[in-house]
């Protein structure tokens, strides 16, 4: 094997390490229970966010909605690349509907937009805004 393609193949291996103890402190930092509110226009509810860490693998999480309407949910997709968070979930009270989160965490706080769309054609049906910050564990 080339010189090369081994130094190579040795500063790609080294380069991830470092990516991949990161992405393991960023998880447990935003891993647990997010309290806080969502807002639209003519309406407002308490909003809980909770991430969590399995043994392998990246973090996954659901939702529990109330005010009208009231809901928990589990997320069918969840991305967080440096402070963006990117989520959706299925409607849990319509089929064919999904709710689109997305956010930016600033410390113990994150905060976000929401869009509730059609899947069929991506016609939007409401949208609002959400705030949440980390429940300290006791």
């Amino acid at each position: 094997m080339p010189k090369k393609l081994i130094i190579w193949i040795c500063a790609a291996i080294l380069g991830a390490v470092p990516a991949a103890a990161y992405q393991a402190a960023a998880d447990d930092a935003r891993a647990g229970t997010w309290i806080g509110t969502w807002q639209a226009d003519a309406s407002n509810g308490g909003f809980e966010l909770t991430l969590e860490k399995g043994k392998e693998g990246p973090l996954t999480g659901r939702v529990s909605v109330t005010g009208e309407p009231t809901y928990k949910a589990t997320l069918k997709t969840l991305t967080i690349e440096g402070d963006k968070l990117a989520a959706s979930y299925d409607f849990p009270l319509a089929d064919g509907v999904e709710v689109r989160l997305a956010g930016t965490f600033d410390g113990t706080a994150c905060k976000g937009t929401w869009v509730v769309r059609e899947t069929a054609n991506a016609t939007t049906a409401a949208q609002g805004t959400w705030s949440v910050t980390k429940k300290q564990v006791q």
